[in-house]
């Protein structure tokens, strides 16, 4: 595991954390079209990373939650990081 304090951005992560706010979903267009997305505040122990969530995810998780994420991908957003699930990421909520 990784602690959200060490991550950086262009990396792959893994690292369990536990979701402290989710903001209000958002209509948005993609260059594939429509879709929802809201952005999730993750906290574990040495800091907070918001994680993107798109499509379905936006409804699957609630406040509260302790999630791993495996494999998820950190980016630099409008200078803040940010995990997302990229390409190969999954995520899972934990008991």
């Amino acid at each position: 595991m990784t602690g959200i304090a060490t991550l950086r951005a262009n990396q792959n992560a893994t690292i369990e954390a536990t979701i402290t706010a989710i903001s209000p979903v958002r209509d948005v267009v993609t260059a594939r079209g429509p879709s929802r997305v809201a952005d999730a505040t993750l906290q574990d122990e040495t800091g907070t990373i918001t994680l993107t969530l798109w499509g379905d995810e936006t409804s699957r998780y609630s406040v509260g939650q302790k999630v791993r994420i495996t494999d998820g991908w950190v980016k630099d957003f409008r200078g803040k990081l940010q995990v997302s699930m990229g390409r190969s990421g999954s995520i899972a909520i934990l008991p």
